[in-house]
């Protein structure tokens, strides 16, 4: 016998996500891998046994020697997973629902001001 609640959230069919990812830019710390940076579908839950992403990479960008094609959506086992690093707030993702004051991290560094180029100084530099 089977309990409709426990069920109800469960694909069914094994279709892919029809939706864009809840949350780009996070890092999977896969066991004795490097670190890949991945968009996840939707926020990992204790009751998960696997991670549902697209848009695979390294965390340089490229694509990892192990993936054919990064766009494709992946299921990875949480058993091949160490940890996962949700971003504060992802570049494409609202960051919605998440509490930013929860955890013990510095503040963000300012942004470093643009430099401005002294042209008598490059010349002086070229004509040596």
């Amino acid at each position: 016998m089977t309990d409709p609640a426990a069920s109800a959230d469960v694909p069914v069919g094994g279709g892919l996500p029809q939706r864009d990812p809840a949350l780009r830019g996070a890092v999977i710390h896969l066991n004795n891998e490097q670190p890949v940076v991945a968009d996840l579908f939707e926020y990992p839950t204790a009751r998960d046994v696997a991670v549902l992403c697209t848009n695979v990479r390294t965390q340089d960008g490229k694509r990892p020697i192990f993936i054919d094609q990064s766009d494709s959506v992946f299921v990875i086992p949480l058993a091949y997973v160490r940890f996962i690093e949700l971003p504060r707030s992802s570049p494409g993702g609202d960051g919605a629902g998440r509490d930013s004051s929860r955890g013990r991290s510095a503040p963000a560094a300012p942004a470093e001001e643009e430099i401005e180029i002294d042209e008598d100084f490059l010349r002086k530099i070229r004509d040596a």
